[in-house]
């Protein structure tokens, strides 16, 4: 039940609140550029730019290019409309699959008749952990700005509070 309520939650804070319409921007003369990466081949992946290896990382050459930028992390998905049911499923299952740990965890180390409040912080933790600070990687790592981080920790605060709340309204007596 807990993943059918973060489901819809979630589905409320991407299609109905505006606070993640920002988080996306359209690349300055799209067409260009996009001209640009259909002509150098690009597969399905996830390229850093500009590319070198370890021992490259300090040369000359290379640090130039840093320096002229851009640098960045890029991500291509298969040519074609993005198939929303089917993100949309895996999303759903790794709902499920967070409130099978998290029913796993609280049921380890919390009794049958404990307090709602017992149940909501164990619960709430463990879900907040699987929902909400995996994302701050994408800060520290992938150049994501801040602010989208932030949001999508924000994202799974609720996300596990609502799983805790779940846990504790529905916990054994």
């Amino acid at each position: 039940l807990s993943a059918v309520i973060v489901f819809i939650a979630s589905s409320i804070i991407h299609m109905v609140l505006p606070y993640h319409r920002s988080d996306y921007q359209k690349l300055p003369d799209e067409e260009k550029v996009l001209a640009g990466l259909r002509a150098a081949g690009l597969k399905r992946g996830i390229y850093f730019f500009p590319f070198c290896t370890h021992k490259e990382m300090n040369s000359p050459e290379v640090q130039e290019k840093y320096k002229q930028g851009p640098v960045g992390v890029l991500t291509v998905f298969p040519s074609g409309p993005p198939v929303m049911p089917k993100f949309l499923g895996m999303w759903f299952v790794y709902c499920l699959i967070i409130g099978l740990f998290t029913a796993y965890l609280t049921g380890r180390t919390v009794a049958p008749g404990a307090h709602y409040l017992v149940v909501f912080r164990v619960a709430g933790t463990a879900a907040f952990l699987a929902y909400g600070l995996g994302h701050l990687s994408n800060g520290i790592w992938k150049g994501q700005p801040w602010g989208v981080t932030i949001k999508e920790v924000v994202d799974g605060l609720i996300y596990g509070l609502l799983t805790a709340g779940t846990f504790g309204w529905l916990w054994p007596r």
